[in-house]
């Protein structure tokens, strides 16, 4: 009976520490297809992807079910070029548990409009890290591959180095691609730019930002709120010093995209002297939104 339970705990225990690394939701959108479209071919691409991206292994590490990355991928399918290939958006975001409560932080939240892919009924789903198979897989790969390094960088600085450099496998086996978003004269914010920015020196600060505003900062929260905030705080002041020497960045969009909102949240129950430095920076990193950082300095309601 002992050698029954024994055999049973260890099964149990490789069956739960070597679940994959991310836990993504997708969803295909295929409303603006006019006429008669083929429902099954996107629900087969669902689950392919699905499967594809769920049950893959993206890392060398061991990952237990709770461990696993949240994150979604959205898909919408904006018009079909011939019966296997279409034009789409895709966006995509991450998110990481925060340390002694159940929220979840976002990490990244990003829309991508150059999305050209083929899809057969029922065709597996492969990639192959080496090469460039077709721009379906390389472009989930990638962003799968962005979605680690990002939750990498929010555990350790610069941690997410690795994952990142994988992306950039993918960017420059993609160059000869025909389809956008690879090829660094065809925009300044696309898949090239966004890696390049992330493994570039010159930004090295805005991966730090990751590091210290969610483990010294956001995981903090929780039990030294004061500490939490002062730490959250230099965070955005060492972004803030990154703008000031390389304004408009591709990642400033990104973070502020991602952070704006908690940001709010959490400096709206700070000290006024922490709100007004806090509503200062934000305004300056991020000035097409500065308005909504108002609702920094407004007093919170006490019920």
């Amino acid at each position: 009976m002992k050698k029954i339970l024994l055999l049973f705990f260890v099964l149990f225990v490789s069956l739960s520490a070597f679940n994959q690394e991310l836990d993504c939701r997708i969803q295909i959108n295929h409303s603006k297809l006019q006429g008669t479209t083929n429902d099954k071919l996107f629900q087969s691409l669902q689950q392919g992807l699905y499967e594809f991206i769920n049950n893959q292994n993206w890392t060398n590490h061991v990952y237990t079910r709770d461990e696993r990355i949240e994150c979604n991928i959205f898909i919408s399918i904006e018009s079909q070029i011939s019966s296997d290939e279409f034009n789409a958006k895709i966006q995509v975001s991450s998110s990481r548990p925060v340390y002694g409560v159940s929220y979840l932080s976002p990490l990244f939240n990003h829309m991508d409009n150059n999305f050209q892919f083929k899809y057969v009924e029922f065709e597996p789903i492969e990639f192959n890290e080496n090469t460039f198979t077709n721009n379906l897989t390389s472009v989930i790969a990638y962003y799968c591959y962005i979605i680690i390094g990002m939750d990498y960088d929010s555990f350790g600085s610069s941690a997410g180095t690795p994952y990142f450099q994988k992306a950039e496998k993918i960017v420059q086996n993609a160059q000869a691609a025909q389809e956008k978003g690879w090829k660094a004269y065809e925009d300044l914010k696309n898949r090239y730019w966004l890696v390049e920015n992330l493994l570039n020196s010159q930004y090295s600060s805005m991966r730090d930002f990751m590091y210290t505003y969610h483990r010294l900062g956001m995981d903090k929260m929780a039990d030294k709120p004061n500490e939490g905030r002062a730490s959250i705080e230099q965070a955005l002041d060492d972004l803030k010093n990154v703008h000031r020497r390389k304004p408009g960045s591709f990642l400033m969009t990104l973070y502020t995209t991602a952070k704006g909102d908690e940001i709010i949240n959490v400096f709206s129950e700070g000290f006024p002297d922490e709100k007004a430095r806090v509503y200062n920076i934000m305004k300056e990193v991020d000035p097409a939104n500065s308005s909504k950082y108002e609702k920094i300095m407004k007093e919170p309601i006490i019920e």
